[in-house]
């Protein structure tokens, strides 16, 4: 195969985003604070975006930042089973952060910034260049719109899409976590995880799948002579403290129903009505997708209103929809209990950050997002999402 030819994107008149006092992002219709940090990586905090209408700046988000990546294995022999990992919680995104390499971990005219952290003697380490910021643009489209030429309105617009993204990559172990925080300008924060590096194997003497008895179970797959890919999943977990217009927020699920027309009342038997549910506690709003019950989920601030009187809300889209399958007594799902929902929902508490616990070496599950969401509390707000990657 013939490798493709470069492909070079290039802005004349330098990057459009601006970096004020180290740490607090400027672009577009964009503002953001930035910091380095051992255990998540990168926390974006202080998120707000400009009201074109009023000139002004509003709270969309006060934190994000990765709380936690479960890392099961399946194979429960003695010499696997506790192959188990909180790869943020044991081993911290931001120590495990790799130098981003120029021009090929991030475009020209990105930023970097290094992280600074305490070492177990107390002594500063320095991670260089482990977050950058850059401009994207793959050649997608932000916007369009085309007029019929049958109204003889000659209208057609298209507009680029353009985004800031915020990368940095941990490298835990074999594999490689790339984290990217994208903003877009019609206000979408998206958070997006890729996969990289190599898998981890396990060695056997067998060289060909003829040779597996019927009965054995492998816990994964052959991929090589002599080498068997056990299977794993990874459950990503973000802390969202959303600020949507002021810290006066709330939970909505708007459940999608199917509602049956009375007979002669239309030619339609069916039509769907949105029905909207207020979380009133922490169990209204553990939130387990299911496609044949579909949901949207919004934050509100009840006390703001738009301009036709709705309550100013922001939705929030789960970015996988798997579950752990594992045993809920199982010592492994004990620790990692928040995959057990995609959605949880927690009156704020700063000590209640960690999906996992704050000591995750330690736990055995009694102080993680389950535990704190058992509670009656009424709700106040911050939330974790649970995806698949």
């Amino acid at each position: 195969m013939n490798p493709p030819n470069p492909i070079s994107i290039e802005q004349p008149k330098g990057p459009s985003f601006t970096i004020e006092d180290e740490h607090l992002v400027k672009w577009a219709n964009w503002e953001f604070h930035l910091k380095p940090d051992a255990r998540a990586g990168v926390i974006v905090s202080r998120a707000r975006v400009l009201d074109p209408d009023t000139g002004k700046l509003r709270d969309v988000m006060y934190k994000g930042f990765t709380s936690e990546l479960f890392v099961p294995y399946m194979d429960p022999t003695d010499a696997w089973y506790f192959k188990t990992y909180m790869d943020a919680g044991e081993y911290g995104f931001g120590l495990q952060a790799m130098p981003l390499e120029p021009l090929n971990d991030c475009p020209r005219n990105a930023h970097y910034m290094d992280g600074v952290f305490a070492a177990g003697d107390g002594t500063p380490y320095v991670r260089s260049n482990m977050i950058c910021v850059f401009e994207s643009y793959a050649g997608d489209i932000g916007w369009r719109h085309s007029e019929s030429p049958i109204t003889g309105m000659d209208i057609r617009e298209v507009r680029p899409k353009v985004t800031l993204v915020v990368r940095m990559v941990a490298s835990v172990a074999n594999y490689d976590y790339i984290v990217d925080w994208e903003f877009q300008t019609d206000g979408l924060i998206r958070v997006k995880v890729g996969l990289s590096g190599i898998l981890m194997v396990k060695g056997t003497s067998y060289n060909h799948i003829n040779q597996i008895p019927n009965q054995e179970n492998l816990y994964g797959t052959l991929l090589s002579e002599n080498v068997i890919g056990v299977m794993h999943d990874h459950y990503i977990t973000f802390y969202l403290d959303m600020d949507i217009d002021g810290s006066d927020n709330s939970f909505v699920n708007v459940n999608i129903k199917r509602q049956q027309t009375s007979s002669g009342e239309s030619p339609r038997k069916s039509y769907l009505k949105a029905v909207r549910n207020v979380a009133k506690t922490e169990k209204d709003a553990q939130i387990k997708l299911k496609l044949y019950d579909p949901s949207e989920f919004h934050v509100i601030n009840p006390s703001k209103k738009t301009r036709v009187g709705n309550p100013v809300g922001y939705k929030v889209v789960p970015g996988g929809t798997a579950a752990s399958l594992l045993d809920l007594e199982d010592h492994p799902q004990k620790r990692g209990a928040f995959t057990n929902n995609q959605i949880w929902v927690t009156p704020y508490n700063q000590s209640e950050q960690w999906a996992g616990g704050l000591f995750v070496y330690q736990s055995h599950g009694e102080d993680t997002l389950a535990t704190w969401s058992d509670r009656l509390y009424l709700m106040c707000l911050e939330f974790c999402l649970t995806r698949r990657c």
